[in-house]
């Protein structure tokens, strides 16, 4: 009798709010580290790729940015509840991507979930913390109001495959912002099973496009886009460091290094709950009034 073949998954890349064939009809295989076996098939973006994703971005941003601060919050509550609703999915396949235990993984996709939490908190609140009324010459009004800087392009460290994809996203999302994002390369499955929560939540279409392949092929096409308007470089190696900073200064995009020299021990650390990441992500714009 014949040994049924099993039909792997091919996933797809994730822009627009849509599950799109990847422009180069290229896949990478995605392999158990603890078993060598083949777990499935993901896509392997290209420029073309990127290029359709900042698009969307770009799309996004205006019908994200326009909705209020509580509403806001509630679509970031709301995706806490789905993934709660799904955790135990998450532990698996974080299990069987990395080489980290059980304990680990159930941390990482809990510590995800609070920070959740987190942020959607702050959704109404961070503009009341960092606006500001501003003291000037007598005969005028002054303030500053903080506002959302525009599509953010992420790019993933290797090491944790699931909290700092979490981690940036609300950073990024809670004061307005889109956002490109170049996955985790070593270990992508649950980023994109992440990707299909958020094709079913309340995210507007465009606000969060997720691209898989390989690093060193996508960093100077997303780095590069005149259409960018900052970069989070989230990767321990400076590899890429110098490429990135001279492709940002192009256009005079920001670039934010959030892995550089730090701790990524997100289990025990504050350093993404923290205020000054989400005002990372804004500007500030400052109005003259005569009193």
């Amino acid at each position: 009798m014949s040994t049924r073949i099993e039909i792997p998954k091919m996933y797809k890349l994730f822009i627009g709010g849509k599950f799109a064939r990847t422009e180069s009809e290229r896949y990478i295989e995605v392999i158990n580290p603890k078993t060598k076996d083949k777990i499935c098939n993901i896509s392997r973006a290209s420029r073309k790729d990127v290029r359709n994703s900042v698009v969307s971005a770009r799309s996004g941003f205006s019908s994200w940015s326009s909705k209020s601060g509580y509403e806001r919050g509630q679509i970031l509550y709301r995706f806490a509840e789905m993934l709660e609703g799904r955790k135990e999915q998450f532990i698996e396949e974080i299990y069987i991507s990395t080489l980290r235990t059980k304990s680990e993984c159930r941390n990482e996709v809990s510590k995800a979930i609070d920070r959740i939490i987190y942020y959607a908190g702050f959704a109404d609140k961070w503009m009341q913390l960092i606006s500001s009324v501003n003291p000037v010459q007598e005969g005028y009004f002054n303030f500053s109001v903080p506002e959302p800087v525009g599509v953010v392009g992420v790019i993933l460290p290797d090491n944790l495959s699931f909290l700092p994809l979490v981690s940036r996203i609300l950073v990024i999302l809670t004061t307005g912002n889109s956002c490109v994002i170049i996955a985790n390369e070593k270990s992508p499955l649950p980023s994109l099973t992440l990707s299909e929560v958020i094709a079913t939540s309340d995210f507007p279409s465009g606000v969060i496009n997720l691209l898989t392949g390989q690093k060193s092929e996508l960093i100077s096409h997303l780095a590069g886009h005149f259409d960018i308007n900052a970069i989070d470089y989230c990767e321990e190696t400076g590899n890429n460091r110098k490429l990135i900073k001279e492709l940002c200064a192009n256009n005079v995009k920001r670039f934010y290094e959030t892995g550089n020299s730090k701790s990524w021990n997100w289990f025990s650390d504050k350093q993404n709950e923290n205020f000054k990441e989400i005002e990372k992500f804004t500007e500030l714009k400052t109005v003259w009034q005569s009193a």
